[in-house]
């Protein structure tokens, strides 16, 4: 059944839905007449497309068109309207295809931008780096500058909610609707807001991917509608790409709104400092520098390769590494990314499912990413014994082998079934090389397991099986280049 045409005035004080859900079948309902004036507030899912993969002939994979073959599937797509209905209801199929603008635009160019709640499956470095780069795909190609501040008001407000949050648009819990922003011009303008129950993802398709969804929902606040061009970003339909890129419809659009960048830009400016937020968490560690542990004389209780970066813990702080650099505003306290952690940690481990455990004395924690899912629980269940568990390691090239070590001994641990193998332990005279008691263990991207204790590490290599010649050798040296050298793995 066809939809009376969407008047002009609301379509442009709607709000960038994106809702990007497996949908109900394309059947479409007449507005009550009585709210005509309110249908864009309405959940409806604005669906007009076949149930087909974008560019492909056949049923999107996975869904019930897919398996049930009934034509009435429609795949994930954002909820705006794409294009107004023409007055004598015809489709607009023959319209050019090009960028389409919400009628409204930013009058200046240097905007900031604020994050009010995070995620709980990322680190909150993480979110902030890829609402970053999610900004930087529309400030490469036009004069505009964003800046992120932590007080007092900002232009674009960012916030992960759940369900009614105080717009008149609720979320709907995992799956559904996925976020929506509001344009220019309109009351809300700059409010961006993503459903804090989905499973958000950074660079890969196993949940729903946050770069991508939040350099869509940008675009909508700095005021482009969605486009009929397809492989754009600004397309309704979320489909995971990357590396993550602008079109040329995309490019000419938010041009067309704000112009083309500077030719001589300015040199690029100093990532600003992050700064303290009332009753929120930070790195800040206040009124605590006299007991803040020195990484160049510190022996470390656990080190880990977590979300693709490097930890190191001691007592209740924490150092991170990216590509072998300290990042700024460590050490920092454990809890400002795991709260309720142990006060110190024995060992940790990232298993292949993204699942964090802790161990402390008899017991472990499990996290899914910064949320405790359990514990604390005593490792007997694992069948482990009841001593401290000394270090954990994660090996291999699918990374599926989990070892735990404690007293000379060293058992193979398995994640799915919360056991360790029934042939175990063995004595660590296996690892050729490596010192009986240890401290920590992790592995780097290359393969290298890393054994630590005190200030000292050994490499170990795992084509060898044994470690490599010129170890040990200090871990404040090379991890924190607290001597001349490489701060990268060597």
């Amino acid at each position: 059944m066809a939809r009376p045409p969407l008047p002009a005035a609301a379509a442009l004080l709607a709000a960038a839905l994106l809702h990007c859900a497996p949908a109900a079948p394309a059947r479409r309902h007449k507005p009550d007449v009585s709210r005509k004036h309110h249908t864009w507030k309405e959940q409806a899912p604005w669906l007009s497309a076949p149930g087909k993969a974008v560019g492909t002939g056949v049923p999107a994979k996975g869904s019930p068109g897919a398996a049930a073959g009934q034509p009435g599937w429609n795949p994930p797509r954002c909820g705006v309207p794409d294009l107004p209905l023409l007055p004598d209801g015809q489709s607009g199929r023959n319209r050019q295809k090009r960028f389409v603008l919400s009628g409204g635009r930013w009058d200046k160019t240097n905007l900031t931008y604020k994050i009010i709640r995070f995620p709980w499956q990322l680190v909150k470095a993480e979110v902030r780096r890829t609402i970053e780069e999610a900004l930087k795909v529309w400030s490469d190609v036009t004069p505009l500058t964003f800046t992120e501040v932590q007080e007092g008001r900002a232009d674009i407000v960012i916030d992960f909610t759940r369900y009614w949050h105080g717009d008149n648009l609720p979320f709907d819990g995992p799956g559904g609707i996925l976020a929506h922003a509001f344009f220019p011009k309109t009351h809300r303008e700059g409010d961006v807001h993503f459903d804090y129950d989905e499973t958000w993802t950074i660079g890969n398709n196993l949940g729903t991917d946050l770069l991508q969804v939040a350099a869509h929902e940008f675009g909508h606040v700095l005021g482009l509608q969605h486009t009929a061009v397809s492989k754009s970003l600004m397309s309704p339909f979320y489909i995971f790409r990357y590396p993550l890129s602008l079109s040329e419809d995309d490019k000419q659009g938010i041009q067309y709104l704000y112009g083309k960048p500077s030719p001589d830009p300015d040199p690029t400016p100093t990532q600003p400092a992050e700064l303290p937020q009332p009753d929120l968490e930070t790195n800040e560690i206040p009124n605590v520098e006299a007991v803040q542990p020195d990484a160049c004389r510190s022996a470390f209780d656990a080190a880990a390769t977590i979300r693709g970066e490097l930890f190191f813990f001691r007592s209740r702080f924490v150092w991170r590494l990216r590509a072998g650099k300290l990042q700024d505003g460590y050490p920092a306290l454990a809890s400002r990314h795991w709260q309720g952690i142990p006060s110190s940690v024995d060992a940790t481990f990232e298993d292949p499912l993204g699942n964090i455990w802790f161990f402390q004395d008899s017991q472990y924690w499990i996290y899914d990413g910064e949320r405790r899912v359990s514990g604390p629980t005593p490792i007997v269940e694992l069948g482990l014994p009841a001593s401290p568990v000394q270090a954990a390691l994660v090996w291999g090239a699918e990374k599926n082998k989990i070892y735990i070590f404690s007293g000379g001994n060293y058992w193979r641990f398995n994640p799915q079934r919360r056991q360790v193998d029934n042939i175990y332990p063995r004595a660590m005279a296996d690892w050729r090389g490596v010192p009986p008691e240890i401290d920590a263990a992790f592995q780097d991207e290359f393969g290298f397991a890393y054994f630590l204790r005190g200030q000292d590490y050994w490499k170990f290599d795992p084509v060898q099986v044994k470690v490599l010649e010129g170890y040990p050798r200090q871990i404040s040296q090379d991890f924190f280049s607290c001597t001349p050298s490489s701060n990268s793995f060597r």
